[in-house]
């Protein structure tokens, strides 16, 4: 067996994670899965696998062919976002316009946005897919996700708002040597955005050659462009509506697809958990933990890759900006937590009827636990299962619109790393006028559009979850430290900053490298020299000792001013004030 090896019933695997078809790398680096042949997670390790399921581990449902459901309702949703962007790109006339929509959207609008933008086809995929799988230990992440936001509105929102203006480096470079801090922000910028395009990228258009027919060349220009189209005219105002409607449409689908699951249980959710352990293999141990990780490094690293690397995501911290002061915007984070925790809470009833209701089906799992395609699809699958080829269409062609809305946001954080903090601030030290940083902005964004869809047809048969693992593991261990640290720690120093964001930069890097899954898998190497899937307890530790050990002996004349405008700064934070 190609993707691990059966011993007594239980799994060695030879790949040790779940790659999600649109971004996450959720990892698995427990060497059991009390029976459930997890190969089935690994079809792009099958020697008869076509192109798209070596990329993903997608494989389209036998007998299955493009949905004209799914076309039409994907082209009535780009046909609409196209019309906003229209309608945004006549009102946007200058860069805080493009940057921020010139703060001029509401609580609920932003708080719908945000939403938007991190509820992406990889959560509604990826954790069914786990839960499928392991059961119960997938809550891991969904814990994560929520505390995550929490943590964002408590310690981030406002503060954030009062000291920034279009990105987090206006943040980090309030009291700390602005040009070296920019030029570290956006190298932590485009170390998340990069990768994470790539891996949206290569999942959106593998899943749209699978499921519309259209050869991945076509698919990849079609999200490229239109993601380009999107925030060069639009901006952020385009970019804010495309992820609400997006947020509402997964929202409803979701809503849609656990009422009508649950319909088939009499809306007993007790009966549903015992069917799904009745027909699992696993029995009832998946309503226990143990059914994917058995060591705490890989828990404390998964959980801190959440936690952190939400609150380092450049395109989910710009959105604080986008509103008119801290109040608002921490009521958007309000709002934002509500629709998440909302989202996840049904992901978790859904991944277990998925169970309940698919195994046994041979269409969809055959006799040995093969899963058609991956386990990705199952949400999907299970689409079709209670509500038809209708609802299984509009549920697709949500999964789309998912991918189109996330990757619009996080090319526009991308583009203003390039034009506002790179090239406005540090080239031109901010002598440019407001028309010409437009122009650049506008520039800026084309030319990362293309370089990412070139990119993601260069790196077609790449495994995606090495790339969306970078981009976490990245915003967690190179962005949040520095964040945290300016905000709220007296004593650091440019110096510090700048080495600890190096280090946590270096060792994710490194790591991710050592790790199974480029070591082993993608190098050849008989044992990974580092075991687990995600390096971020290591990493996240690293950054935050390097950056206290330098600040703490830094005796520069520099580290002098940094410290003693943290007093102001405090004010600014908690007060607000003119920016």
């Amino acid at each position: 067996m190609p993707g691990g090896r059966l011993f007594c019933g239980r799994l060695r695997p030879s790949f040790p994670g779940l790659v999600d078809t649109l971004g996450y790398r959720v990892g698995i680096s427990d060497h059991r899965t009390f029976g459930w042949p997890v190969h089935a997670l690994h079809s792009s390790r099958r020697p008869d696998a076509g192109n798209a399921v070596r990329r993903t581990g997608i494989r389209p449902v036998i007998g299955s062919g493009p949905n004209i459901t799914a076309i039409l309702i994907f082209v009535a949703f780009v046909a609409a976002s196209l019309g906003i962007t229209w309608w945004a790109a006549k009102r946007t006339h200058s860069t805080g316009d493009f940057y921020t929509a010139g703060g001029k959207i509401t609580g609920m609008q932003n708080g719908f946005a945000l939403a938007g933008d991190f509820m992406s086809a990889a959560s509604f995929l990826g954790i069914t897919g786990l839960i499928f799988i392991g059961g119960s230990d997938a809550l891991l992440f969904v814990v994560g996700i929520v505390v995550s936001w929490a943590f964002i509105l408590f310690a981030f929102a406002d503060r954030m708002r009062n000291l920034g203006r279009y990105t987090f480096a206006d943040v980090v470079a309030y009291r700390l040597q602005p040009e070296r801090l920019r030029m570290l922000a956006a190298a932590g910028t485009l170390a998340v955005a990069i990768p994470y395009l790539i891996a949206q990228m290569v999942g959106a258009g593998s899943l749209i050659e699978t499921l519309f027919g259209l050869p991945y060349f076509v698919a990849v220009l079609i999200v490229g462009g239109l993601m380009t189209i999107y925030v060069a005219f639009g901006g952020m105002l385009a970019t804010t509506w495309v992820q609400v409607i997006k947020a509402v449409l997964l929202l409803a689908g979701v809503t849609a697809l656990f009422v009508m699951a649950m319909a088939q249980f009499g809306f007993d959710i007790g009966a549903m958990f015992a069917k799904a352990a009745e027909v699992h293999p696993r029995g009832r141990l998946i309503l226990r933990p143990g059914g994917l990780y058995d060591d705490p490094i890989s828990v404390l690293s998964i959980a801190l890759a959440f936690v952190c690397g939400t609150a380092g995501l450049p395109h989910i911290l710009m959105r604080f900006f986008t509103v008119p002061d801290a109040a608002t915007a921490r009521r958007s984070i309000g709002y934002a937590v509500v629709f998440i925790g909302y989202f996840q809470a049904l992901i978790v009833v859904v991944g277990f009827a998925a169970i309940a209701l698919l195994v046994g089906q041979a269409e969809y799992v055959d006799e040995s636990g093969r899963i058609a395609g991956a386990a990705n699809m199952v949400s999907v699958y299970l689409a079709r299962v209670v509500g038809g080829e209708i609802f299984y269409g509009l549920i697709a062609a949500v999964a789309f619109a998912t991918i189109l809305a996330v990757v619009a946001g996080i090319l526009l954080s991308a583009s203003a790393a390039v034009a506002h903090d790179l090239y406005a601030k540090v080239i031109r030290r901010g002598e440019i006028s407001d028309q010409a940083e437009m122009i650049v902005s506008r520039a800026a964004t084309v030319v990362l559009g293309a370089v990412t869809i070139g990119l993601s047809l260069w790196f077609r048969n790449i495994n995606v979850g090495v790339l969306a693992t970078i981009a976490l593991a990245v915003a967690a261990s190179v962005n949040f430290p520095v964040i945290f640290l300016a905000l709220f720690w007296k004593n650091l120093t440019t110096r510090g900053a700048v080495a600890g964001g190096a280090t946590g930069l270096i060792v994710v890097v490194v790591l991710i490298v050592l790790s199974p899954t480029v070591w082993v898998n993608a190098l050849g190497n008989e044992t990974a020299i580092y075991p687990y899937a995600y390096p971020t307890l290591f990493s996240v530790a690293s950054a935050f000792f390097v950056t206290i050990v330098v600040s703490l002996t830094d005796r520069s004349d520099r580290a002098s001013i940094d410290r003693a405008g943290y007093d102001a700064q405090v004010v600014r934070s908690e007060l607000g004030g003119q920016i």
